[in-house]
């Protein structure tokens, strides 16, 4: 009998033979044994199958507490507008900025480390606009904020990082799926060389290490793949919109790896072939053996 089985028949049993078995313990502990691993929201518009994705893993609320300050991080990495799959999809980035104050967010931070101008990636990318629209405080990052952390990772032993994802209360991450020439995808993981200072084109050396041991720090609540567009080739920065696939499709979970690796088969590859995902499962930080996980798909 496995947990979920032997806990549907604590209830049962309990209630049969009319013997008190806390039940609110006993409930928490089966809705967390029901929930998904993954959700996959698949439709139209962005916004929706967002909020389909995250309630499917039970909501904003379960994630984001009241009073808290959360950070948003999304790719705002390129002088691209949108239909390019550049950036991550500004629908999406706005829908998670309000679920988060819908959950008592007291304040929700957007920013990134462009690749490009940042004033022009911002404002192309449609990013900029959206998420302050939808109640959050969109900055540049402000180079005095980039302090040298120790990382004590396989490769990375220390780096400059972005001070104010270490404050806030949540960390939100919402990468784009696309291609890149170095890791060949840039997805969750991948993400946070955005919130890196200095010479950070130095990790490409040995990129999939050294993006593992960035994961291993920075824990985000939760990661939210856009797959509204998916970029299949000249990633990450692209341009051309041949290159350009639409899936109206949003991937959330709470393992960072799992996400990563369901991410790999969107572009026809298993999670093995991408290193950072088979180092992540190796040092287990997340899991990438999707066959044993509860996949939710949902079509809002």
């Amino acid at each position: 009998m496995n947990r979920r089985d032997f806990l549907k028949s604590a209830i049962i049993t309990g209630a049969a033979i009319g013997i008190p078995v806390g039940l609110d313990p006993i409930l928490t502990a089966l809705q967390a044994a029901e929930r998904a691993d993954l959700t996959v929201a698949r439709g139209t518009p962005p916004a929706r199958i967002t909020r389909a994705a995250i309630d499917g893993l039970g909501g904003m609320k379960r994630f984001v507490s009241r009073g808290d300050v959360v950070v948003v991080k999304p790719n705002i990495g390129w002088d691209r507008t949108p239909e390019y799959a550049a950036n991550t999809n500004p629908e999406v980035v706005a829908a998670v900025v309000r679920l988060c104050f819908e959950a008592g967010a007291k304040k929700v931070k957007v920013f990134d480390h462009p690749v490009s101008d940042p004033r022009r990636t911002y404002k192309q990318s449609g990013i900029a606009d959206a998420a302050a629209a939808a109640g959050a405080t969109v900055t540049f990052m402000d180079d005095r904020k980039f302090k040298d952390m120790r990382i004590n990772g396989q490769t990375l032993k220390s780096w400059p990082l972005y001070t104010e994802i270490f404050e806030a209360d949540k960390v939100i991450n919402i990468p784009i799926a696309k291609t890149h020439g170095t890791s060949k995808l840039t997805l969750g993981m991948k993400n946070w060389m955005g919130v890196m200072g200095g010479q950070r084109g130095r990790i490409h050396q040995r990129i999939d290490e050294s993006l593992v041991d960035l994961a291993m720090l920075i824990r985000p609540a939760l990661t939210i793949l856009d797959a509204v567009r998916i970029l299949t080739d000249n990633g990450p920065q692209g341009g051309d919109l041949a290159d350009v696939k639409q899936l109206n499709m949003v991937i959330a979970g709470t393992d960072a790896v799992a996400v990563d690796a369901y991410g790999a088969t969107l572009f026809g590859m298993k999670p093995a072939d991408l290193g950072y995902v088979r180092i992540g499962h190796q040092f287990r930080l997340g899991s990438m053996d999707l066959a044993k996980m509860k996949i939710k798909k949902i079509n809002p």
